[in-house]
């Protein structure tokens, strides 16, 4: 799993037992590969790219994948792999022109691993008139039963809800780590840790006002957001605020808390759910080690937030991922119309042989 915030290469060893109704599973082994700089670099400059870039990055990122995959299972001595699930790095999103690109090619991770590769989840569900994501909400239904809600908290905060023992509703509420992370490399660090940044600033009442009148908060779900909504509409507000970098931080992770807390209070009202602190919400992602983050969205929410031990926390979008893939191979339903829009539930899924 690569993810929006360019934190790096998330690579999970999964074990899954069908129960009938869901899903067990033990993640055996799990590391973090932190993408080297020229990579970094690489990635960010390509939405502008021309189409050759395009596809010369695509190809490369695939064998960089996979000759870290391969590393990976050398390393642990990895043996009877069913699949190797790549979601890729997200390139452009836009569900509303039909499409959406992940690059790092799967026949070439194929080509190194000698295995089974499943990727490019999203668009047999954006071909059927679906957002295409999110796509872990399938994970949430089937693996994490005992939790109403599931939020993670990556370089976009997104949010799923049971409504019932077999459906979900689900969709993206805000730019995340990606604006924080932003403000926090001004400052000299990779990330606000603790949220000791923004403690240390004071809320703009004019900027979080402008934060929060953004049009995308008052659309219906299902939605979804595209990385470029942080670089045209969210830091373009909070550059022009003239703020401090320390206020920067501290207004959009208020800005951030209370758009969780709207949309959860939004989601109870549509689908006539009694929410309440009773109910448990599981936070995962990077931003859930942000605990000046987790308070604020405490203080703001209806239900009680839980964090999950780290390795759930760092490596639920890669387990997921791997379900994904499971799913993909056994021929089940991997995305789900409830949470996209579509038209019907879809196999997501290209599958490349070695």
């Amino acid at each position: 799993m690569s993810g929006s915030s360019l934190d790096g290469l998330d690579i999970a060893c999964c074990n899954f037992t069908d129960t009938g109704n869901g899903y067990t599973f033990e993640i055996t082994h799990a590391d973090v590969v932190t993408y080297p700089p020229e990579w970094v670099q690489r990635i960010k400059c390509l939405t502008n790219a021309n189409a050759q870039t395009v596809a010369e990055a695509d190809a490369a990122l695939g064998h960089y994948f996979g000759e870290e995959v391969s590393a990976f299972i050398t390393k642990h001595n990895i043996e009877g792999i069913d699949v190797v699930a790549s979601h890729g790095h997200t390139l452009f999103h836009f569900p509303a022109q039909k499409y959406t690109t992940q690059i790092g090619d799967g026949a070439a991770i194929a080509a190194h691993v000698n295995l089974p590769v499943a990727c490019n989840f999203r668009t047999a569900d954006i071909a059927n008139g679906g957002q295409g994501t999110p796509i872990v909400p399938i994970g949430d239904l089937l693996l994490f039963n005992d939790y109403k809600l599931c939020l993670n908290m990556g370089g976009i905060a997104n949010i799923s809800c049971k409504t019932g023992t077999d459906s979900i509703v689900a969709f993206d509420i805000c730019s995340a780590n990606q604006v924080l992370n932003y403000f926090a490399n001004q400052l000299g660090e990779e990330y606000d840790k603790g949220g000791a940044f923004a403690q240390a600033g004071e809320i703009d009442t004019e900027l979080l006002k402008q934060l929060n009148q953004l049009a995308y908060y008052t659309k219906a779900y299902p939605k979804s957001l595209d990385n470029s909504f942080s670089t045209y509409e969210i830091l373009p507000l909070i550059d022009n605020a003239d703020t401090s970098i320390h206020s920067a931080l501290r207004t959009y992770t208020e800005h951030i808390a209370i758009q969780i807390a709207l949309h959860i209070k939004a989601i109870a009202t549509h689908e006539k759910l009694q929410l309440s602190k009773g109910d448990k919400m599981m936070v995962t992602g990077g931003g859930a080690f942000n605990t000046f983050l987790m308070e604020r969205i405490q203080h703001h929410s209806l239900v009680t937030i839980v964090v999950p031990d780290e390795k759930i926390v760092t490596y639920k979008e890669a387990l997921v991922i791997a379900l994904m893939g499971v799913l993909r191979l056994r021929n089940q339903v991997n995305v789900l119309k409830s949470v996209t829009g579509a038209t019907k539930n879809t196999i997501g899924g290209a599958v490349y042989m070695p």
